[in-house]
């Protein structure tokens, strides 16, 4: 499984943005795709998961503020991201589950830069 982000930028507080993953490769063995961050020098954290049945869970920061949605048609998925903050600056990646043979593996995109300045 490849995964591409794509969609950070730069952008004020209280601005919105929308990041895509598309996935190719072994798709059909995907069962959860998710978002995470990584601020500098903070460790790696979630931030929404999403099954392909549209179940989705979030981090307490970004609840209310962030929507994760999939398009299995397109196997791509999407972080709708709203009145951002200025702590949510960070690289944001891509990960995608399979599962195959009760045999899991993870994948990670190589990420996509947000910053939210002033």
């Amino acid at each position: 499984v490849q995964l591409v982000e794509s969609g950070g930028d730069t952008v004020q507080p209280g601005g919105s943005l929308r990041l895509s993953c598309v996935s190719s490769g072994s798709v059909g063995n995907i069962y959860v795709m998710g978002w995470y961050r990584q601020a500098p020098g903070k460790q790696r954290e979630l931030v929404a998961l999403i099954g392909r049945s549209g179940n989705s869970e979030y981090s307490e920061s970004v609840k209310g503020r962030f929507t994760i949605s999939i398009d299995n048609a397109k196997n791509t998925a999407f972080l709708h991201m709203n009145n951002l903050k200025s702590e949510d600056t960070a690289v944001y990646y891509c990960c995608a589950a399979t599962d195959v043979a009760d045999s899991r593996s993870l994948y990670w995109g190589r990420g996509t830069r947000v910053t939210v300045s002033a």
